[in-house]
């Protein structure tokens, strides 16, 4: 076996059980991947929003302690809720529950065997990336109006 020559050749090397040494398969990571293809970049901003709306629980379960803790506590909750910040946190979460959503509508139709082809993969992922857009400004539209 050859002396590394830079850190990632190390990352390479290991040993068997027996001792023996053996070189290690290096996976493709980020770089391999252009970025700004349909099926790279819905496949990373699912992961994001997933991560997104999981965080975005934690702010609910804030709201419901704070409604169950007493008035003072629920009156901090709901100035957040209707601060500037609050509000662009909502309408991100709303955002990422949409795209989520529709992004996982898109992965059930792979799942059925529908939607492999290329120009379908990029019509569809074009779909979900419009239908989230105005999905999220319909939400707040209704919200605005109906309890505005």
């Amino acid at each position: 076996m050859t002396t590394p020559h830079d850190a990632r050749e190390a990352l390479m090397t290991g040993r068997r059980s027996d001792g023996t040494a053996v070189r290690r398969p290096l996976s493709p990571h980020l770089q391999v991947y252009d970025m700004l293809q349909m099926t790279s970049l819905s496949s990373i901003l699912t992961r994001i929003t997933g991560v997104a709306w999981s965080l975005g629980t934690l702010l609910m379960v804030w709201w419901l302690v704070a409604a169950a803790s007493g008035e003072e506590a629920f009156a901090r909750a709901q100035w957040f809720m209707g601060s500037i910040l609050g509000l662009l946190v909502l309408f991100g979460l709303t955002a990422a529950a949409w795209y989520h959503t529709l992004a996982g509508l898109r992965h059930l139709l792979w799942d059925w065997g529908f939607g492999f082809e290329l120009p379908t993969m990029y019509s569809t992922g074009r779909m979900v990336f419009i239908g989230t857009a105005a999905l999220t400004v319909l939400t707040w539209v209704l919200a605005i109006v109906f309890w505005g």
